[in-house]
């Protein structure tokens, strides 16, 4: 009766989900415009970051479009409270690099932080779930209590390359000891320019010896 009244809808075309599907109708599922980065060895998201710091891996599930099915989807799950759809995508990305080199020597996954009030004030990170089943799925941890956002920055997302000195120093690591010689792979929501994933990454490399990887559910 709930679902007559109530019916659960795509977050990529709002139109009624039909029994057996989730998240996503089966027709915006066959539209997302996948990268396959991992799967062909891409290196078009790690080449973002050449010259910034060393990389073990970095791929991205869908390319980020703009006015369509993934600009939808993305702002539903960072807007709208819908943060089932950072488990959908965390656990279908989890599945295709479980098994991939380097993925599978990760020793830990780590979001990419809010600041704590925006954090109160949206009451989720949109990333978290993401990780969550990233992690899950490569049978690591997932630790959220290692990297803080210590300042607050207006997002990132369609910002020039020039801008990026606005995320400089707003991270910090708070337990270095935690991070001493582990492979961290780094995820997000999206990588744009790449600079707030370039001060995160640039504080966990800092003085570790730790290697770094690097997932997004899309790349823009």
């Amino acid at each position: 009766m709930l679902n007559l009244l109530f019916p659960k809808i795509c977050n990529g075309c709002s139109n009624p989900l039909l029994s057996g599907e989730a998240i996503l109708c089966i027709q915006c599922r066959h539209d997302l415009p996948l990268t396959r980065f991992h799967e062909t060895n891409n290196t078009a998201m790690a080449s973002i970051f050449y010259g910034r710091f060393p990389l073990q891996a970095a791929t991205a599930l869908i390319q980020f479009q703009k006015r369509g099915v993934t600009q939808e989807i993305m702002h539903n799950l960072k807007y709208r409270d819908q943060k089932e759809i950072g488990d959908f995508f965390g656990q279908w990305l989890g599945a295709e690099i479980a098994d991939m080199e380097p993925y599978t020597t990760v020793d830990m996954v780590i979001p990419v932080p809010l600041h704590r009030q925006k954090l109160k004030t949206r009451g989720y990170n949109q990333v978290a779930g993401f990780g969550i089943e990233i992690a899950k799925a490569l049978n690591t941890a997932y630790r959220d209590d290692i990297l803080l956002k210590v300042s607050k920055t207006n997002s990132q997302v369609f910002k020039e390359r020039l801008m990026r000195f606005n995320t400089e120093t707003v991270f910090r690591v708070n337990d270095y000891s935690a991070l001493q010689n582990k492979h961290v792979l780094l995820v997000d929501d999206i990588v744009t320019t790449g600079a707030t994933l370039e001060s995160c990454a640039k504080e966990i490399l800092n003085n570790t010896n730790a290697t770094l990887s690097l997932a997004t559910i899309a790349i823009a």
